[in-house]
């Protein structure tokens, strides 16, 4: 009795194992569609944020505060959807993407570190600096899109 309840138990194990790893692999759409998603809300908290700078919209420090808040948690998201397995996927993601892994890891570094500032400008409440921060990360932003987005057809 006690063998079989071993044997149930390790076969028990065994299967969950392979189960877990199943569940683990995305599929690559999926990966894209999770990109992209990110990095349209990111484009819809940071629009404002660009309006307020270049001062087509009037200038709210909540606003700006929680705008900030919800890019950085949103600037980490989509990079781990640039899977191999998603290179020969139709997207806007240009063969640099994956022929240069450490140009484009650095660009991500790049864009994290200036929305981490932007954070850290609005909690100081001074608007220029905000101000200033929030163009920063627009030409992190548009330098990464530079080198590693197709230009929309």
């Amino acid at each position: 009795m006690r063998s079989k309840l071993l044997t149930a138990g390790l076969v028990l194990a065994i299967g969950t194992g392979y189960a877990c790893s199943a569940i683990a692999q995305v599929k690559p759409e999926t990966l894209v569609d999770q990109r992209v998603s990110a990095m349209r809300l990111q484009g819809k908290y940071f629009g404002p944020l660009v309006g307020m700078a270049q001062g087509r919209v009037p200038y709210d420090a909540n606003i700006a505060a929680r705008n900030a808040g919800y890019l950085e948690v949103l600037s980490k998201m989509p990079w781990d959807g640039f899977e191999p397995s998603t290179k020969d996927l139709k997207t806007r993601a240009l063969p640099e993407v994956y022929a240069e892994p450490a140009k484009f890891k650095a660009a991500q570094d790049s864009f994290n570190a200036e929305v981490g500032k932007l954070v850290a400008a609005t909690k100081s409440g001074n608007e220029a600096n905000v101000k200033t921060a929030i163009l920063d990360v627009n030409k992190a932003c548009g330098s990464c899109h530079d080198s590693f987005r197709a230009k929309a057809q």
